[in-house]
């Protein structure tokens, strides 16, 4: 039997000798991941679908808490949620901003997402510390100066500031130094410091000049107290002086290094 020819010798060795045949492993793996990719993007769109065009996480409720003042419809008016809007759609920043717009008794607001149908307004109000009378009313002043609400009636507990810019002589000349809003703020600055057994008894603010500012308590009782200034070593003082001289009518610790006491 005739072996091949030279031929067809040669053409075996040149198949030999090209490159190897390469296994393709790569097309099961690529169909996998065509197929995970197009997985993850019918999920995307689910989700947005749920979030955004389905029924199920729409605002349905807005419930309200912390208030004291306020009423829940007062605070719901204001924050006027989209109701039936996707919950994840509800702009909770410009809620927040519309409230301390609407409501200036409104110190602090978070609006927070209840899933799935609820949003969540929980309120802080400002708690006076002084009010200004005006009239028949009363200005509520809170622990930042801010004038925040007009009552009809005097909340309990809440000594009065006086301060009359038609009057002449050191109060007139603060005004015209400081102006009003500086004034009231050491006003404020005072109340603040006053202690609790003191402010239980607190009557009146009375600012005469910035630092020239007294107290009025229950009993005709008053105390020199002057500048904002060193409130806490004048609170201290002041506390000491009133447990050493219980009888006294008058105190001063506009200087409470070295502090005084009148009357009987």
């Amino acid at each position: 039997m005739a072996g091949p020819s030279t031929a067809e010798r040669g053409e075996r060795q040149q198949e030999s000798s090209g490159p190897p045949r390469v296994r393709r492993f790569g097309s099961p793996r690529l169909r996998a991941i065509v197929i995970l990719s197009a997985a993850l993007v019918l999920a995307g769109a689910g989700t947005v679908w749920v979030l955004y065009g389905s029924n199920w996480l729409r605002v349905e409720r807005v419930s309200v808490s912390g208030t004291r003042v306020l009423t829940h419809q007062q605070v719901r008016g204001a924050a006027d949620v989209p109701v039936g809007d996707p919950l994840v759609s509800v702009d909770t920043e410009a809620i927040e901003a519309r409230l301390g717009r609407e409501l200036p008794r409104i110190d602090s607001v978070d609006v927070v997402r209840s899933w799935p149908h609820g949003i969540g307004l929980k309120v802080t109000e400002r708690t006076p510390v002084l009010i200004v009378q005006k009239g028949g009313k009363f200005i509520e002043v809170d622990d930042e100066g801010v004038r925040f609400a007009t009552v009809s009636r005097a909340p309990k507990g809440v000594p009065a500031l006086e301060l009359d810019p038609s009057r002449s002589g050191s109060v007139a000349a603060s005004l015209r130094r400081f102006g009003e809003d500086r004034l009231v703020r050491e006003a404020v600055r005072v109340a603040g410091r006053i202690p609790d057994a003191v402010a239980r008894d607190t009557r009146v603010v009375k600012v005469r000049s910035y630092d020239d500012i007294s107290l009025e308590l229950s009993g005709g009782r008053t105390v020199a107290w002057g500048s904002g200034e060193r409130g806490e070593q004048k609170a201290r003082t002041l506390t000491a002086l009133m447990k050493a001289a219980p009888d006294a009518r008058h105190f001063d610790v506009s200087v409470p290094t070295a502090p005084a006491s009148s009357g009987s």
